[in-house]
């Protein structure tokens, strides 16, 4: 038996932190590590008590060799690691926050195990990043293109670049905050998991979610457009609402927390 076999919640340095009778589960997306959530924890331990995980492409995770690019080829091995680790640690009716590639993890796993999510919220989610004739996902397939040669040819330059484009740059500390999560990534999971995430089209996933649904969009996130939060709310089949959060680029939980919290405490009504 593995290691990841043995306790996913040793492999994914999980724990359950705070008070409350609900569980909320907090899933980090792309380059990330738990850290990101850091800002907004202290509101939501006050009512729930939180799960909090790396993924095990994060460079956070002390078994490296345990992420496998070849079985994590797409976003259902992610979603049977949230599964098993929810089983393993015996949660049930859990409210998923999601951030970027997380969101559709999550919508997976609701689809596989709806039992175990009460609801859902996607925040800077997307089903599909690259734009069609009659889709707009945000990006060109030449730019992802470009990205994956760059972080082949440069991986420290890009990072810079990217960085830039996903963080709000009036926020100096934020935009180390990331910095770091990424750099500490191994660089050769990053290809294979930026083409999974970047070429990945899971709008027919959409159409199978029942489980309740908040989708959380910043004003101006340069990499989802706001039509695609619009364009989730009308193909899940669950209840869903779309929140808009006055920040700038992709990650609220960073660089707009406490505008964030406001909104996960109306979405919630617990008071947060």
């Amino acid at each position: 038996m593995s290691k990841l076999e043995k306790s996913l919640q040793a492999a994914m340095n999980a724990r359950i932190i705070g008070s409350g009778s609900e569980t909320m589960v907090l899933a980090h997306g792309f380059g990330g590590d738990q850290s990101l959530w850091d800002k907004i924890l202290p509101y939501l331990t006050k009512h729930y008590q939180v799960l909090l995980f790396d993924w095990l492409f994060s460079g956070a995770v002390k078994y490296p060799n345990l992420y496998d690019p070849l079985r994590y080829s797409s976003f259902d091995a992610f979603a049977d690691d949230l599964i098993a680790l929810m089983d393993e640690l015996h949660l049930t009716s859990s409210v998923f926050v999601g951030h970027s590639m997380s969101g559709m993890i999550g919508c997976i796993a609701s689809i596989k195990r709806p039992q175990l999510f009460s609801g859902l919220i996607l925040v800077g989610a997307s089903p599909r990043y690259i734009n069609t004739d009659d889709y707009e996902g945000g990006l060109e397939g030449a730019t992802i293109d470009n990205m994956i040669t760059s972080i082949e040819s440069g991986y420290e330059n890009w990072t810079l670049s990217f960085v830039k484009l996903l963080v709000d740059n009036n926020d100096p500390l934020s935009v180390e905050h990331y910095l770091r999560c990424l750099k500490s990534m191994n660089p050769e999971f990053v290809v294979p998991l930026a083409k999974i995430v970047f070429c990945s089209d899971e709008r027919e996933t959409l159409e199978k979610v029942t489980t309740p649904c908040t989708i959380i969009q910043t004003t101006n996130d340069l990499v989802v457009p706001e039509s695609v939060a619009h364009y989730m709310q009308k193909k899940i089949k669950g209840e869903t609402t779309v929140e808009i959060v006055k920040a700038d680029r992709h990650l609220p939980q960073l660089t707009a927390h406490l505008e964030l919290v406001h909104v996960l405490g109306r979405v919630l009504g617990s008071g947060i």
